[in-house]
């Protein structure tokens, strides 16, 4: 029966878990991997989390955390390699340019400041729910929250974006 609900659970989210993962990760098959790994994590407890308030927030937190930690590790498997990988060419099209300057300046945030603009403007999920799943306080999503958008508002690939109201929509 718990396998039958976990089935069910990550079917009805995947495609949701995915595009979180690769907000976070920047990378289509990372994300792919961050997903797995954490439903990996979290099989064994689930008969535990399905019972919680809210097993989404839990999903996200462990997303977060594996998502950390991945990146920890990258970052020194990073600094080994003899060259740099190089990076997709935005497209054509303004809509996938426009997305593509935006994932490359989120890039640029501290983890903790992008997993937050990820998840409270992207996600769409409140201050509380945001505070939950990273296991911090309100006020620390709030200035993190903030500080991620006044780098991205300063970012010099926005700069032409600035106002337009048009980066991050779907």
């Amino acid at each position: 029966m718990a396998e039958v609900d976990f089935d069910a659970f990550v079917a009805a989210r995947w495609q949701r878990m995915t595009r979180t993962a690769y907000l976070l990760t920047g990378d289509h098959h990372e994300a792919e991997d961050l997903v797995q790994a954490t439903l990996a994590k979290v099989y064994p407890h689930w008969a535990r989390i399905r019972q919680l308030d809210a097993p989404d927030a839990y999903l996200h937190r462990a997303m977060v955390n594996n998502s950390f930690s991945r990146q920890r590790r990258r970052r020194a498997r990073q600094l080994l390699m003899a060259w740099v990988p190089e990076r997709p060419q935005p497209s054509a099209t303004a809509q996938v340019e426009q997305r593509s300057v935006l994932l490359q300046a989120l890039d640029e945030l501290p983890s903790r400041q992008r997993a937050v603009v990820v998840l409270r403007y992207w996600e769409d999920l409140s201050e509380q729910q945001v505070a939950e799943a990273l296991g911090c306080s309100t006020g620390n999503v709030k200035s993190q929250a903030s500080r991620g958008l006044a780098k991205l508002r300063n970012h010099r690939a926005l700069a032409g974006y600035a106002g337009t109201g048009s980066m991050g929509e779907e």
